[in-house]
């Protein structure tokens, strides 16, 4: 392996040192937050349940007063959710229904199916055909959550059951960092859009398409600049305008050593290259740096934004947003634990060509439980993106025989 090269940890420890959280927050309604990162923790003002209730449909009743299973008791009262009932007196049952409020005096719920009503001209009793137990079937005042108790803490990325658990002890709006403004371009003189003529040598833009959709599966606010010409003044003209606008700036292609190469000329004249060229398959070319905002130029405090640049191959583009600017925008957005999660998986395939370099190989799961190799592992084949359920991290020069355990990380949780 070329000594040069920089080991995909390292890498990525520099880089999220350079990732400080956003300052600044906005509050949103609660449900509008799914998605977003809450920018302080939540305490619940109430306990959960609010009360005493029912966890069952049945009959609440007083233990002493069923002393062995046939026990016969007068129905005094029905209470619904919803509604309060008065004090259960002794020798009577409440019907009850789920979520309904425990009658002082009553010590457990008997389920309806053991039970057993007769209907009376004078009013309807039932026999209860166990003998229950005290607090059974009951939810307890604050069984769930106990007033002042921290539900949500700062830095969570909101997920649906989240804003659920906040509304559930009534916060109807909530604190979240602000959005990532992101500035995507995509250089290249041979890209062409989709509807446009494909003329001889030249490709459609694949990788615009994926990154926008990759920004705002991360909740970005994104500004996309397009695709920029392969010359010097055109690219630092791009980074400048993105630099005065976003706190984040993503390319793709251009950071290789190529003739047409401009990326990395081009970030260390309007800012710093601050590490380039990793040692991994795919995603060498992978850069980072800062970019000055010249338009902040005079004032007190000069600005940066940060730069990742991603090679244009567009599954190694794919690749290394995922292992590098997903970790680097969650921390943006105040997220301290970036890691994805890693599984051990069975490889049901051979791989006895490592690379020198750590690989990012595409697999799936199979109907046996281990994991399928996609055919081929060129860094251009999207489709293997497609066909893929997540990544092999892959050491170093490590061969793989079937049987082996590999780490594997699924796209499902790199998108979580």
């Amino acid at each position: 392996m070329n000594p040069n090269l920089i080991s995909v940890d390292e890498a990525l420890e520099r880089l999220l040192a350079g990732a400080a959280a956003l300052a600044d927050t906005e509050i949103v309604p609660t449900l509008a937050a799914s998605g977003r990162v809450l920018a302080a923790a939540q305490r619940s003002g109430m306990d959960v349940p609010p009360m005493d209730n029912s966890a069952m449909d049945g009959y609440a009743v007083r233990t002493a007063d069923v002393a062995a299973p046939g026990a016969r008791l007068r129905v005094a009262q029905r209470i619904a959710a919803g509604s309060v009932g008065h004090a259960l007196e002794p020798g009577t049952a409440a019907r009850i229904f789920t979520g309904a409020p425990i009658p002082p005096g009553a010590d457990a719920v008997v389920m309806q199916e053991q039970c057993e009503v007769q209907r009376e001209v004078g009013g309807d009793s039932v026999t209860i055909k166990v003998k229950p137990k005290a607090d059974e079937w009951i939810r307890r005042t604050g069984s769930d959550i106990r007033k002042g108790e921290v539900i949500l803490p700062a830095g969570r990325k909101l997920q649906p059951q989240d804003c659920g658990l906040a509304a559930s002890v009534g916060i109807a709006s909530l604190a979240v960092m602000r959005r990532v403004r992101l500035g995507l371009f995509f250089t290249g003189d041979e890209l062409v859009m989709p509807g446009d003529a494909l003329a001889p040598g030249r490709i459609y833009n694949s990788n615009r398409f994926t990154l926008n959709g990759l920004a705002h599966a991360f909740d970005c606010e994104v500004r996309d600049y397009g695709i920029v010409p392969d010359n010097l003044e055109a690219t630092r003209a791009a980074l400048r305008r993105a630099a005065a606008e976003c706190d984040l700036i993503v390319t793709s292609g251009g950071v290789s050593v190529g003739e047409a190469d401009f990326v990395k000329p081009a970030v260390e004249a309007e800012g710093e290259l601050l590490l380039w060229r990793i040692a991994m398959k795919p995603g060498r070319p992978l850069a980072f740096g800062k970019v000055r905002d010249s338009s902040a130029a005079g004032r007190a405090s000069s600005r940066t934004s940060s730069f990742i640049g991603l090679p244009g191959n567009p599954v190694a583009s794919f690749v290394t947003f995922l292992w590098f600017v997903r970790p680097f925008l969650l921390r943006l957005q105040g997220v301290a634990e970036v890691a994805p999660r890693v599984s051990a998986a069975r490889a049901d395939f051979d791989w006895t060509e490592p690379d020198a370099r750590r690989e990012f190989l595409r697999a799936r799961w199979n109907d046996q439980g281990g994991l399928d190799l996609y055919p081929t592992q060129d860094s251009a084949v999207m489709s293997s993106t497609v066909w893929a359920d997540g990544l092999i991290d892959n050491p170093p020069g490590v061969a793989i025989r079937r049987g082996d355990s590999v780490r594997f990380v699924s796209f499902r949780d790199l998108f979580a």
